[in-house]
């Protein structure tokens, strides 16, 4: 059984030494940094004049939006962590016939993610979808015709104040059960609760004005490092809304960051190896543990995140002797984190 695998093995060696052939019998990868993918979930409160506003106190002791104004806050942050290429982590696969190595995977920016084996695909992000808009109603198909023949504000705001409180007044006697016409069952009251809140809702537009929301989602991402644990990851604003860290129209928002230090070990059978002569180093990450706070100005935490990464950790070598004459092996690696998350090995003699 062995010598057929060694001789699958060198046939497939074959292919990976002509792809390598004109880089000298190696082919290249990088390790990588771990970056911060940060999703920002900002909503928009846009409120407009209402017709009756100036009448809002006199019919319902309480001011009414008298001019048009924008709001915006933070409703949501959800972080991931995704690789981006170290350059200065730049090592080489030796393609040769000393060594078994007859696939080697690599992601689009060169990290490597697996060596005589494939990488498993990841699950795409789904992508941020907002509620779909909601067209507030229209108070002019709620008004009788003797609020559309007002002939002045005053009056149109007197007689739809007291259209206003009809509406309440009709709720009452519906809990009640006094109403003139009591619904037969608890659907029918549900159906006539609710026509009663649209028509007051609609009417009480003219007052407070009409108010629409709407939610953006903005993506930030920022590769820590050491020595820069307290960075300005963006600006905001109530007024304006999110910006750029160098938009000084909104106030700091941090990315704090804490160094855990390294929490993981080599990977088992790292070292079954580490007795053969072997100039071909493969070069691993063993990473380290961060973990990280989104606060504000005044250091209220607004979102946290704990990852792995790259840059907080060390780059151990493997043994070429792993895939060399005397063993086999197939390495599976995050191309996030460049943690060896599988290494299989199989002796070929």
């Amino acid at each position: 059984m062995k010598k057929i695998l060694t001789a699958v093995i060198a046939a497939l060696s074959m292919a990976a030494n002509a792809a390598a052939a004109d880089n000298g019998g190696s082919l290249g990868y990088f390790l990588p940094k771990t970056a911060i993918r940060m999703s920002v979930l900002v909503e928009k409160t846009h409120t407009t004049k209402g017709q009756l506003a100036e009448y809002s106190e006199l019919y319902f002791k309480k001011p009414g939006a008298v001019a048009e104004q924008t709001a915006y806050r933070i409703v949501g942050v959800r972080f991931a962590s995704v690789g981006v290429a170290d350059t200065a982590r730049h090592f080489e696969v030796a393609i040769d016939k000393k060594h078994s190595v007859f696939s080697v995977d690599c992601n689009s920016n060169g990290v490597l993610r697996a060596i005589n084996t494939k990488a498993p695909r990841k699950a795409e992000t789904l992508p941020f979808k907002p509620s779909p808009a909601v067209t507030p109603p229209n108070p002019r198909d709620f008004m009788s015709q003797d609020i559309l023949a007002a002939a002045n504000l005053p009056k149109m705001a007197q007689l739809v104040a007291q259209e206003i409180y009809d509406i309440r007044d009709s709720r009452n006697q519906l809990s009640r059960g006094e109403a003139d016409f009591m619904p037969k069952d608890g659907e029918q009251l549900r159906l006539m609760y609710a026509n009663l809140d649209r028509q007051e809702a609609a009417l009480m537009q003219l007052f407070n004005g009409t108010v629409t929301t709407d939610t953006t989602e903005t993506i930030i991402t920022i590769v820590p490092q050491r020595g820069e644990e307290r960075t300005v990851a963006f600006r905001f604003s109530k007024r304006f809304g999110l910006s750029a860290a160098d938009d000084f129209s909104g106030e700091p928002v941090y990315l704090n960051v804490k160094d855990d230090g390294i929490l993981t070990d080599m990977p088992d059978g790292a070292d079954i190896a580490k007795k053969e002569k072997d100039t071909f180093q493969l070069g691993v990450c063993l990473p380290g543990r961060i973990r990280l706070a989104l606060t504000d100005h005044s250091g209220n935490i607004m979102a946290q995140y704990e990852t792995d990464a790259a840059q907080y950790g060390k780059v151990v070598m493997l043994n070429g002797g792993l895939f060399g004459r005397k063993f086999t092996s197939q390495l599976l690696m995050d191309d996030t984190t460049g943690s060896v998350k599988e290494l299989k090995v199989e002796p070929l003699e």
